[in-house]
């Protein structure tokens, strides 16, 4: 519809008393109020007070309509109209943010800034009324799809011989009071050498029943030929290893056993027994490794009884390492890995504090490991080499090919004899 003269000179006079920002908030206002009222027309079939064979229905008055922009606040009417319904094509129902501080609240959503601080951003970028926290909320859930696709995309492209398992803790509200909720973690290192992360779930507990449903999520996606897992010891955790990964040997993470070693002896001993144990993890082979773990029990047990208990009793599952190639020892005897994945979800999720729901915690986790899976991704770099993945395999596949052929009837590949030195 176009501008009588004096419409113009009105939106000319306005524009000449408007400051730069202002001037492009006027301009952008009266575009789209014309697009809409051009739209309008075209679906009644008539202009307001034109008379056509054409018509389909009248107009009956506006409703107001906010949206939010870079260049500020827009005022806009939409028709109304008597029969039917009428909505412009270029607003979104129930949308008041325009896609472009619809990326930016999403981005800073993610990367744990607070309800608080996404409202003083949005107003800094032009938007006079700020944004509610409801907003905020419903703006995130469309991240959902998204993230959505990530956690349950498939895991059959490739085989991932090394699983790794841990949790963090954060809060959520949940029947009306603030509880703490795990967030489960697994990541694999794939044939290749290359890492990935394989899925998470948050949950009230990290009970067998908790953990056996996440395990068998990863199953049902394709996770096969898992040889070995790496996690702490606890014992729901490690009842559904072995539940849900037959065949597949334990590491418990040496950090967390000597944490728990720490739990039973006065703190003024405790750096003489870490460095006591560590000698364990310094040996050559894996002869030397089970050995060594033998006369440390025995000379710590003078001592502390307690500890030469300890350590017998974790023999087969803190040395599970050692039937493996020597180059990936340092990698595979503890959850280390996992450590930088927790840190970015707690650094993220204390800004929160509190999180209102499960969901809203899960969908900020799922993000924030979306996005390190994807630099992983992008920046093709290999956890441990090709050359001694092949090592785990009786036989090398092509890159190409999605699984490891096996050399019998099991599904699981064969675990060579560690090469000599090793």
């Amino acid at each position: 519809m176009a501008l009588s003269q004096s419409e113009l000179m009105r939106l000319l006079e306005s524009l000449r008393r408007a400051d730069g920002v202002e001037a492009i908030r006027v301009v952008c206002e009266r575009i789209l109020q014309e697009l809409i009222e051009a739209e309008a027309t075209d679906v009644i079939g008539a202009a307001p007070r034109e008379h056509t064979e054409t018509r389909s229905t009248w107009r009956n008055g506006h409703r107001e309509r906010l949206l939010t922009t870079p260049a500020g606040d827009l005022d806009l009417k939409v028709p109304k109209v008597r029969t039917g319904s009428f909505f412009p094509s270029l607003l979104e129902r129930r949308r008041r943010i325009d896609r472009a501080l619809f990326a930016v609240v999403m981005e800073a959503y993610v990367h744990g800034v607070s309800t608080r601080s996404v409202d003083d951003l949005v107003k800094a970028l032009g938007a006079d009324s700020g944004i509610s926290k409801s907003e905020v909320s419903r703006i995130c859930g469309e991240l959902d799809e998204e993230l959505t696709a990530f956690k349950e995309r498939p895991l059959d492209h490739t085989v991932f011989p090394y699983v790794f398992l841990d949790a963090t803790y954060c809060k959520a509200r949940v029947n009306h009071r603030i509880v703490s909720q795990a967030v489960v973690i697994a990541t694999g290192v794939s044939a290749t050498g290359h890492r990935e992360i394989l899925g998470l779930m948050v949950g009230d507990s990290e009970s067998k029943p908790f953990w056996t449903r996440f395990l068998r999520s990863l199953r049902a996606r394709g996770l096969d030929n898992v040889q070995l897992v790496i996690s702490d010891s606890h014992s729901g955790l490690v009842a559904a290893v072995r539940t849900v990964f037959l065949g597949a040997a334990w590491q418990r993470c040496r950090v967390h056993f000597v944490r728990d070693v720490f739990a039973v002896i006065e703190k003024g001993s405790g750096e003489m027994v870490a460095a006591t144990i560590r000698t364990i993890f310094a040996q050559p082979t894996a002869t030397a490794v089970r050995t060594q773990l033998n006369v440390v029990a025995d000379m710590l047990g003078r001592q502390f009884p307690q500890v030469k208990r300890m350590l017998l009793d974790a023999a087969p599952d803190i040395t599970a390492f050692a039937d493996f190639p020597a180059a990936h020892w340092k990698k595979i005897w503890s959850t280390n890995p996992l450590e930088r994945l927790n840190r970015e979800i707690k650094r993220r999720a204390d800004v929160v504090q509190v999180f209102p729901n499960p969901a809203a915690l899960d969908r900020l986790a799922a993000a924030v490991l979306a996005e390190l899976h994807d630099e992983w991704q992008v920046f093709d770099r290999r956890y441990l080499s090709e050359a001694s993945m092949a090592e785990l395999f009786t036989t090398q596949p092509p890159p190409s090919e999605p699984k490891i052929a096996p050399t019998t009837g099991s599904k699981t590949a064969a675990v060579t004899t560690p090469p000599s030195g090793t």
